[in-house]
């Protein structure tokens, strides 16, 4: 029987390259993307993962984390501890489904980022195994990725993206803030399909 791997999937380049890394070695992949009920950010990531012939999950988050997150991100005018926090909450949930928990966090990213004391904690107490990219930065993810995969860049949208800050944005800027003024406009990328 195959391990069963769920990967935390926005439908970017580092996702994508960890769920097919894993279903190269042979595991049973699933892609999650957590949705909070705000917005439906994971539609990018739904057609990155039909592109790539990945089974695709929504995970049915709790409103709770995401109202929390934000909290925290209004008031710190910045938004690392809110999406670290967002991401571990994420990670303890699909550690309920899988065996193996993978998301494409790597050795340059400061955040999302479980620390080593988080991860040892997450095995231990859930019997899963965890797996990212820190071993790799970002240019390596970028020379490897170009091979494998065809990429759209484009400015950053609700409708191109899904990863945490599109529910986080939406949230925040219905509760009276300015999400422009915590998160600056930049470009995403997401997976269109496979180099041919």
């Amino acid at each position: 029987m195959s391990m069963k791997a769920g990967v935390l999937y926005s439908g970017g380049k580092d996702s994508s390259f960890v769920a097919v890394m894993l279903e190269r070695l042979g595991l049973d992949v699933e892609l999650c993307t957590a949705n909070f009920g705000v917005y439906d950010s994971y539609i990018p990531a739904g057609k990155s993962a039909d592109a790539l012939g990945f089974k695709h999950n929504v995970l049915k988050m709790d409103y709770d984390i995401l109202d929390e997150t934000c909290e925290m991100i209004m008031n710190d005018g910045f938004p690392n501890d809110g999406i670290k926090f967002i991401h571990a909450q994420t990670v303890e949930a699909v550690a309920d489904d899988y065996d193996i928990i993978a998301d494409g966090t790597r050795r340059d990213d400061r955040t999302p980022k479980l620390n080593v004391n988080q991860i040892r904690s997450l095995e231990d107490r859930k019997d899963v195994q965890y797996i990212n990219l820190d071993s790799f930065g970002h240019k390596s993810v970028k020379l490897i990725t170009s091979s494998l995969f065809e990429i759209s860049h484009e400015k950053s949208n609700k409708d191109n993206s899904s990863d945490f800050e599109v529910e986080i944005r939406t949230l925040i800027d219905e509760k009276g803030g300015n999400s422009l003024d915590i998160f600056p406009e930049h470009y995403q990328t997401r997976v269109i399909g496979y180099k041919k």
